[in-house]
Formats: C-alpha cells, sequence, structure tokens
C-alpha cells in the first residue's frame, strides 16, 4: 500500500543525493546496500522482478543481477501511520465501494463521489490528510 501512496502522492522523500545509479545484486532474498540504515525504505527502478518500495533489509527479494537505482527514502512516520489508516479503510469497503449488501430482491449501497458520481475511493477520502505530500 505504501508504493500506492508515494506513486499517488507522486513523493518519494528521497534524501538528498539518495539516488544510487549502478550495478546490483539480490542474492538470498537480499541486497546488501551500505547508504540504508536499518528500517529505512527504499525503492528499486530498474529491476526486472523487484521494482517497489521495501524497508532495509528487505528479505523478500528475488534474485537477481540488475543496472538500476535504489532510491534512499525518509518516509514521514506521519505517512506511515497515516498508510495503516488508509489499509484499514480499504479493509472496511474494499475497492468496490459497497457499505451494505443485501440478498432476496437483491440491493446493495454504495458510497459515491457527490462530484463524479463514482465510487468513493481512499484518494476521496483521505486527500485533504495526503495533500500536504503531494507533488505536482
Amino acid at each position: 500500500m505504501l508504493a500506492t501512496i508515494l506513486n499517488h502522492l507522486n513523493n518519494y522523500f528521497i534524501v538528498k543525493d539518495g539516488v544510487h545509479h549502478g550495478g546490483y545484486t539480490i542474492e538470498g532474498n537480499t541486497i546488501s546496500l551500505d547508504f540504508l540504515q536499518d528500517g529505512q525504505y527504499f525503492r528499486i527502478v530498474g529491476s526486472v522482478f523487484n521494482d517497489g518500495v521495501y524497508q532495509y533489509p528487505a528479505t523478500d527479494l528475488i534474485d537477481e543481477e540488475f543496472e538500476g537505482e535504489i532510491w534512499a527514502m525518509a518516509v514521514p512516520k506521519e505517512l506511515l501511520d497515516l498508510t495503516e489508516e488508509i489499509s484499514e479503510w480499504l479493509k472496511k469497503y474494499p475497492i468496490t465501494g459497497y457499505i451494505s449488501e443485501k440478498f432476496g430482491n437483491y440491493s446493495y449501497s454504495q458510497r459515491t463521489n457527490f462530484r463524479s458520481n463514482a465510487a468513493i475511493s481512499w484518494q476521496d477520502v483521505f486527500s485533504v490528510r495526503l495533500n500536504r505530500w503531494r507533488k505536482v
């Protein structure tokens, strides 16, 4: 979910001089990076199997060698907490937007965005709180 939110914000909170270009080897489902601290988030770009956002040390990577980038990130704790809240909201209100269903003369209720009349999304619900980190 964090990668989806960061993509939505167009903001990966890259630290100063945090984009590292080069050849990388992932072996034993992990990668050794001396420029990251334990618990720090990072993004892999240019990999065949592992593009995405991870927390260091990641242990669920797919072994490979690739030429690409590793982005060292400093994601604010407040955003990480909000990510958990968004995940909980999505469990309660799945992507469909249905808030209730009934069988037997089938009926359902759906949350909708009053502007577009589309099913309300996590972006709609959390936009005010997310906008402070949004990059255009």
